[in-house]
């Protein structure tokens, strides 16, 4: 008898979606990630829940509708990770006609279902906190409503969710070989040494090395994909709002400019067709200057390459040329008589990754008997409250935790939701949390991030399930590996 129904070969959103989604329905589930959960593309997207407005303009109806009610389900499971936001669109003539833009908006409302968010409006900026921080002259802007999200820590939370199921979830294992009978019978490596792992199916979803693991690792022919780099560029905040900016750019793309780890602004994206090794993606400097030009049309505060404070870059799998269908991504399903299922998924957005999770464990349905789908009603750890209920929670933690500023209490319950209580436990003063490193990171949270989220390393923390590396101190960052090293030791 094999050890387990599924083996999952990849740590980013979709490996951990389907994970999650599988082990709810009952299968017998583990997952093997080479680095880091998220490590990859799903710690470089646009950080966006939304419908993709621009998809109006390319006609995908039916998928504008799908992801819309998609970001329903994200509000309505993970509230403390999605918040709503109002998105603003400055008119700029030579751009498109505002005409066009009010039918997208009032036809974008029209697809969303009903979930408490506003619904869009044109505002007249000159007399308008958005009109604050752009050139003039601008007349209006028209707003919508959408979502973002932290999209490494949602890695993060669907792991754990998947774990306290059932899953077996390990991290720096690396696949090196997987052979195919009525089983799969994977050869991993494991810290230095040598594990066996037999499954009736595997998952292979290794992002950006979905290529190279089936043709060296399972030894299967390769779908024909091509590899897309995604980049962003994070700067000082340029505007004092919560809003998030759609600008439009003189190729027809809409940038986006929004509130970043309370103190910046994420830039992004631009994507383009890559080859090399995914591990070392690397953001160029004309793709660095394009996002620069880009924000340089509409804000009043110039930026430059140099003023770029982290570049992000991850490499994705797509099919056909950079970006045909990178928001949908895809699957492929492989079963012969006598050979074990091989499902492949790749690529694809934030916001449907649920929705491609239960497309790929469906697809098992004829092999085992399963639970009904379940993931769109069953919030993520920490997310047992409605998303309109945020600001309430923050003045609870407050209340309870009075040693707590605003600013950090707003930081917790937007990582941990309602398992900040895991962290902060019994504590009447920020000292009872143990040494603090930086501003806000304690060694209580430390141990937590350790011992339930799979953090090996500073990086895990402080640029995947925080981004609290942005404002560290190097003293403190190297503060923060020793204690580390110490506490894997004990």
């Amino acid at each position: 008898m094999a050890d387990y129904d599924l083996a999952i070969i990849g740590g980013g959103l979709n490996g951990v979606s389907i994970a999650r989604d599988a082990v709810g329905r009952g299968l017998r589930v583990v997952l093997l990630e080479q680095g880091d959960l998220g490590g990859g593309a799903s710690s470089a997207s646009p950080r966006l829940i939304h419908g993709d407005l621009a998809g109006l303009q390319r006609c995908n109806f039916f998928r504008v509708r799908a992801a819309l009610k998609e970001r329903e389900v994200w509000l309505r499971i993970a509230p403390h990770l999605v918040r709503p936001m109002r998105f603003a669109i400055p008119a700029l003539a030579e751009e498109r006609p505002e005409w066009q833009l009010r039918s997208w908006l009032l036809l974008y409302d029209r697809l969303a279902s009903r979930t408490g968010l506003p619904a869009s409006t044109t505002v007249d900026i000159s007399h308008h906190p958005i009109g604050d921080a752009l050139k003039r002259p601008f007349g209006i802007a028209f707003e919508y409503s959408d979502c973002v999200v932290d999209d490494s820590r949602l890695v993060a939370l669907l792991a754990l969710d998947a774990a306290e199921r059932g899953a077996a979830i390990y991290t720096g294992v690396r696949v090196a070989r997987g052979e195919r009978g009525e089983t799969w019978r994977l050869i991993a490596i494991d810290r230095g040494y040598r594990r066996v792992i037999t499954a009736r199916s595997l998952v292979n979803a290794s992002g950006a090395w979905t290529a190279s693991v089936a043709e060296t690792v399972l030894r299967v022919p390769a779908l024909a994909l091509s590899m897309v780099q995604i980049s962003q560029i994070v700067v000082r905040r340029l505007f004092d709002n919560d809003n998030v900016y759609v600008l439009q750019n003189g190729d027809g793309r809409l940038i986006f400019a929004s509130p970043y780890a309370r103190d910046f602004t994420l830039i992004g994206t631009v994507s383009r067709p890559f080859k090399g090794d995914p591990a070392i993606v690397a953001m160029s400097a004309t793709d660095i200057t394009y996002l620069c030009e880009a924000a340089n049309r509409y804000f009043r505060q110039r930026i430059e390459p140099v003023d770029v404070v982290r570049p992000i870059s991850g490499a994705n799998m797509a099919i056909g040329a950079a970006g045909g269908r990178l928001r949908d991504g895809g699957m492929k399903f492989d079963f012969k008589r006598g050979k074990a299922p091989l499902i492949t998924v790749f690529g694809g957005d934030v916001t449907t990754s649920r929705l491609r999770a239960e497309k790929a464990v469906s697809e098992l349905t004829r092999f085992y008997p399963m639970s009904p789908r379940w993931t769109a009603k069953a919030p993520l750890p920490g997310g047992d409250f409605a998303f309109g209920r945020f600001e309430t929670e923050v003045d609870i933690i407050r209340d309870r935790w009075r040693f707590l500023s605003e600013q950090e209490a707003r930081r917790l319950l937007g990582a941990y939701g309602l398992r900040v209580e895991a962290i902060l436990g019994n504590a009447k003063a920020k000292s009872d949390l143990g040494p603090s490193f930086g501003p806000e990171l304690t060694g209580a949270e430390v141990r937590y991030l350790m011992a339930r989220e799979w953090a090996r390393f500073p990086d895990d923390i402080l640029w995947r399930r925080s981004k609290l590396g942005l404002t560290m101190p190097p003293a403190d960052r190297d503060a923060l590996a020793a204690f580390m090293a110490n506490a894997a030791l004990n």
